[in-house]
């Protein structure tokens, strides 16, 4: 009995050293994810567009990092996906279609795995950034670019987190660059109303700038009726 009491009282001994193992872990990759979310917020909305792409190519390089050493985390490979997509969007010159699309792939790749381990993370954002990339992305033979993809994943995201600022912000850019107006506006509406996100004010204000600028055009070129 004794013997048996010594063994039951060692083995949860360990699964709470595991637990604190763990859950110290965890927080550590948060942590690493919400710096990542602040440099990007950084890269995207207060540097100077010469500057953008070395601040991205930097970001990516740590983001990779990162999800390299995580692999079993969905976060990391969310981040990285969005972090490429902004270097992406950054590159300049004649060739930067070519430059830029290996960077988008390798994102769409990075979120379908996140997807794999994970698809409720960070609110649902595997789904809102897949329907961004297969709306912004050229089809045919240039790219992998699929309206109907991005209409399910985006409607997707929305499904799983009404209430998201991003899920709000790319549907309705989704339908502004469908030209239907009309079907952009709530989307962009919601934006604005939706209270800023915690711990990301540059984000949040980049954010509901960008949505202020599209609600814009969306009011002006809505039909009347």
């Amino acid at each position: 009995m004794k013997m048996k009491r010594l063994f039951s009282t060692v083995v949860v001994a360990l699964s709470l050293s595991l637990m604190s193992v763990t859950s110290t872990l965890a927080d550590e990759i948060d942590e690493a994810v919400r710096g990542l979310q602040a440099e990007w917020g950084i890269a995207n909305y207060k540097t100077s567009d010469e500057n953008k792409e070395a601040a991205f190519k930097a970001l990516v390089d740590k983001a990779e990092a990162l999800s390299g050493k995580h692999a079993a985390r969905a976060e990391p490979k969310i981040w990285e996906a969005i972090i490429r997509a902004g270097y992406a969007g950054a590159m300049g010159g004649v060739s930067s279609m070519f430059n830029a699309m290996p960077q988008m792939e390798k994102g769409r790749d990075l979120l379908l795995a996140a997807e794999k381990i994970d698809a409720n993370a960070m609110n649902g954002s595997v789904y809102t950034t897949l329907g961004s990339f297969y709306y912004m992305v050229p089809g045919g033979f240039i790219g992998f670019g699929d309206n109907d993809k991005a209409e399910a994943y985006l409607a997707k995201a929305l499904e799983m987190a009404p209430d998201d600022m991003d899920a709000n912000y790319f549907n309705g850019d989704y339908w502004l660059e469908r030209k239907k107006y009309k079907k952009a506006i709530p989307y962009l509406e919601k934006v604005l109303a939706l209270p800023d996100v915690a711990e990301r004010p540059i984000y949040s204000e980049g954010r509901k700038a960008e949505a202020a600028a599209k609600l814009a055009i969306a009011k002006k070129k809505a039909p009347p009726f």
